[in-house]
């Protein structure tokens, strides 16, 4: 069971013990549990849902993984329902190509398999196993994630590397820039996360900067523009991508009993949308 209160109050990454099924991260002030996939004992990922026809989760027509379990809880989030990771189908990496390929003749256009989710970096050994396999049949991979787990020590920056090679891509969900605010809106910090996107930048590895445009959050010209000058220290940012605001999951929140957090906040009005491409140079209206 996840116990997620007082995320705020969190610094990611400073411990991982792993218990059967479960583990704990200890992060210096508190603790939490979270779902875990065990080092060494499968393969099998905990696999919320599949889309065939993905269009917007990377280039091209795309096979999109969604994994179950994530450590953030972004006020705006419109899957909850793959919060626990334990709610997850349990598929091998075998299981899930197989599916994939079913539908190759339609990757156009640089298309392949994207995992989202949830939050695949979570899920390290059960992503390693998937994306080597998937290479080895010469699928392109592309990773969405928010960065949370990330952090450079071991042993998951080991295995952070080694999931790099076999990876095409990655789209960076940058949820605020502004690191209080961020964890207001999200839970967690935002320091490993930008960290995640310069060490991307060092190994060169190329990304997609997404940031989701929420009204009385992160829709201020201040913090658009703050955004803009780190993402202009990246030298590895192929796309930047507004994402606006909408209600289409708050009904999932009612459904788990949870209270949804930005009720009546409106998503944001066109001309604030054009205002953050413009601010962003997305190159997009």
């Amino acid at each position: 069971m996840i116990n997620m209160t007082n995320l705020a109050n969190f610094n990611i990454g400073d411990t991982v013990n792993y218990e059967k099924g479960q583990g704990m991260i200890n992060w210096g002030r508190s603790e939490i549990q979270f779902d875990y996939v065990p080092e060494g004992e499968n393969m099998n990922g905990f696999i919320h849902s599949t889309e065939s026809f993905g269009s917007v989760d990377g280039p091209g027509v795309r096979f999109v993984i969604f994994v179950a379990g994530c450590p953030m809880r972004c006020q705006f989030c419109h899957n909850p329902d793959t919060w626990n990771m334990q709610v997850g189908e349990q598929k091998s990496a075998d299981e899930l190509l197989a599916q994939a390929l079913r539908y190759r003749s339609y990757w156009k256009d640089g298309g392949g398999i994207t995992v989202s989710g949830g939050e695949p970096l979570l899920q390290m050994d059960f992503m390693i196993e998937l994306f080597k396999k998937a290479k080895e049949k010469g699928i392109n991979t592309t990773i969405d994630t928010s960065g949370a787990p990330f952090t450079r020590k071991e042993p998951f920056f080991g295995k952070f590397n080694e999931l790099m090679k076999y990876t095409d891509l990655l789209l960076v969900d940058i949820k605020h820039i502004d690191d209080e605010q961020h964890k207001l809106l999200t839970g967690q910090t935002n320091k490993n996360i930008l960290d995640m996107a310069r060490y991307l930048s060092e190994i060169g590895k190329p990304v997609w900067i997404r940031h989701v445009l929420v009204p009385e959050r992160s829709d201020k010209d201040e913090y658009l523009k703050e955004l803009y000058e780190f993402i202009k220290t990246l030298g590895n940012v192929e796309k930047v991508e507004v994402l606006p605001y909408h209600t289409f999951g708050e009904y999932k929140w009612k459904e788990l009993g949870y209270d949804y957090p930005l009720a009546g906040i409106e998503p944001p009005t066109k001309e604030r949308i054009k205002n953050a491409n413009e601010i962003l140079h997305t190159g997009q209206e």
